[in-house]
């Protein structure tokens, strides 16, 4: 046997036992390792706001404190306004069903010559409306279960707060500790790194809040023109989706004002639903390239892409991280990617201009063949000072 077949054989069991050691604690640490990320995700997008508020004097423990207070302020002002509004559409809908299914069952009847019976639709659905009650009596009966979830969800809750608010309040502390062990051209690199993270997260978050905060109140001022219960919260409702959610979060926020405009008439749906389409057009072409061209300059389908990528790898938390991760890992490889000149071609502007000829004559026997023309040759210093 060679003397280094035992050396190679023991190397392999130590890589594979660290190997499975390592994958042991990952397995075990997900979920710290998921609510870490959530929170540098957090601690990142607050850095902006914070380092502001640092500039003019504030204390840095002091300034994450009151970011982070008014962020939990418009989450809780978010929630509690949408429940509102779910409860009280929930029995307005519920209120308002047998009325529109008698009013659609007739319109069915006159326009297509059927008979459908309203008494059985009904009872149909009040057998539904039986099984949703039973299936809720069940949930409520699992009190030990309910109160559980509330409780492992409000431990997670704070562990966030408290990691977000040590990584954002101890950020300079935290870099510098990181940079201490790492040698001076990679501290450069992490710092670049860190920087456009900075950026791109914090512009992103601040940049779909404006936008959100500009789709709420003009379809605020919509929904309170044609009169349609909620106003406040559908429009609120509206903006949030559409922005953080990328390419279809505006026909899944619409969905909602659109129903509960049905409950007022079908010309008011109609009217709520034209004002959506509208708006959007408005807002892909005239808004967003210039609030967002300088925060998140990413495609719609690339975006996209990366929101369903992030959501098969980590679910929820991994879509709403996919998109600020994607624009920073796009912004630090433009430092590294070598770009060139790229030739006129039909194929690369859509055919709307024609490649320019380079000679009337046609290409030269020399590029025909593929040869490379050569230099002139250099003229002596001393013929060059006689011509002179």
């Amino acid at each position: 046997m060679p003397p280094w077949l035992m050396r190679a054989l023991l190397l392999v069991v130590w890589v594979v036992t660290l190997a499975a050691l390592a994958w042991w604690l990952f397995v075990q640490l997900q979920g710290l390792l998921l609510l870490l990320l959530i929170s540098l995700f957090l601690a990142l997008a607050l850095e902006p706001a914070v380092n502001w508020l640092h500039r003019h004097r504030w204390p840095r423990g002091l300034a994450t404190g009151a970011v982070m207070l008014v962020a939990f302020g418009v989450l809780v002002l978010f929630l509690t306004v949408l429940g509102s509004m779910l409860v009280g559409q929930v029995v307005a809908f519920v209120s308002e069903l047998p009325r529109m299914t008698r009013s659609l069952l007739g319109w069915i009847n006159s326009t297509f010559n059927t008979n459908f019976s309203p008494t059985t639709l009904l009872s149909e659905l009040t057998s539904v409306s039986g099984l949703a009650e039973e299936y809720a009596s069940e949930l409520a009966g699992n009190v030990v279960g309910a109160g559980s979830t509330v409780l492992t969800l409000l431990f997670n809750g704070l562990t966030v707060a408290l990691f977000t608010f040590y990584l954002c309040a101890d950020g300079p502390r935290f870099r510098r500790t990181i940079c201490s062990v790492l040698p001076p051209r990679t501290q450069r690199e992490v710092l670049r790194a860190w920087e456009i993270a900075v950026d791109k997260t914090g512009g992103y978050i601040y940049s779909r809040a404006l936008l959100a905060l500009i789709c709420a109140v003009a379809h605020y001022v919509l929904l309170v023109a044609l009169d349609i219960p909620f106003a406040f919260a559908l429009a609120l409702w509206m903006g949030v989706l559409s922005q953080f959610i990328p390419t279809v979060g505006t026909y899944i926020g619409g969905a909602l004002p659109v129903l509960v405009a049905l409950l007022s008439g079908l010309w008011p749906a109609v009217w709520v639903l034209v004002f959506i389409t509208v708006y959007q057009q408005f807002e892909n072409y005239v808004l967003q390239p210039r609030i967002t061209a300088r925060t998140l300059d990413m495609h719609p389908a690339v975006a996209f892409g990366s929101v369903l990528a992030g959501a098969a790898i980590l679910g929820a938390p991994g879509a709403l991280l996919a998109l600020p991760a994607g624009a920073s890992l796009q912004t630090f490889l433009s430092f590294y990617i070598r770009r060139y000149e790229v030739a006129e071609h039909p194929l690369l502007d859509g055919g709307e201009h024609e490649v320019d000829e380079v000679a009337d004559d046609g290409p030269s026997p020399a590029d025909l063949s593929g040869a490379t023309p050569q230099a002139p040759a250099s003229v002596p210093d001393s013929e060059r000072a006689e011509q002179e």
